[in-house]
């Protein structure tokens, strides 16, 4: 069961790297993600049927944390990404070209960065046996975003409209939970592996 473990890592780790060089929403971007949430699903069920993986030493388990921590952090952002792309193939409304959700990615800026910070965060507090820091990781995003948020209320005509109005606070909730529960997922799988 250990080789199998190692080699889905792996594998994985591939996949990250191929995700983040691939378009999101293109055909090769969107396989991607599918073996990236395949093989999430693959590692939860081997930690659900066999349990922890043997490990005298706990050298394995501090190897493997590594490559897990790299997965929750960096295969979020194209999980993200697709998800956010699907949700604007649903949104429909054109701005200039682009729909709501996509166009509010000029207003918040730095999202991918924000949310690798975000997820390693979740991680490592989930990790650590600290799910309140999952609340301090929250509250910085909520508070570092309020100022964009809040520019995204409609215009009272006082003042010209901002440059884009709505979506910005989807794309964030959308963004958001799908990244916390990426790193929750990956959190979970390393306890039923490595605990």
């Amino acid at each position: 069961m250990t080789v199998l473990v190692v080699l889905i890592v792996v594998v994985l780790v591939a996949a990250v790297v191929a995700a983040w060089l691939l378009p999101a929403g293109s055909p090769p971007g969107l396989v991607t993600v599918g073996v990236l949430v395949a093989g999430l699903a693959g590692l939860a069920l081997v930690a659900l049927l066999h349990g922890p993986v043997e490990d005298d030493r706990g050298l394995l388990s501090r190897l493997l944390l590594v490559p897990m921590l790299a997965l929750a952090a960096l295969g979020g952002g194209p999980v993200t990404a697709t998800v956010l792309h699907l949700a604007d193939r649903e949104d429909g409304r054109s701005k200039n070209g682009r729909t709501g959700v996509e166009a509010a990615a000029s207003v918040l800026r730095g999202g991918a960065w924000i949310g690798g910070f975000e997820r390693t965060g979740v991680f490592a507090a989930l990790v650590a046996g600290w799910p309140e820091g999952i609340a301090v990781v929250l509250g910085l995003k909520g508070l570092g975003r309020y100022s964009e948020l809040k520019s995204d209320a409609p215009s009272s005509g006082r003042e010209p409209p901002p440059p884009v109005q709505g979506g910005v606070a989807e794309r964030f909730i959308i963004g958001t939970f799908c990244s916390v529960l990426w790193a929750v997922a990956w959190a979970g799988v390393v306890a039923g592996l490595l605990a």
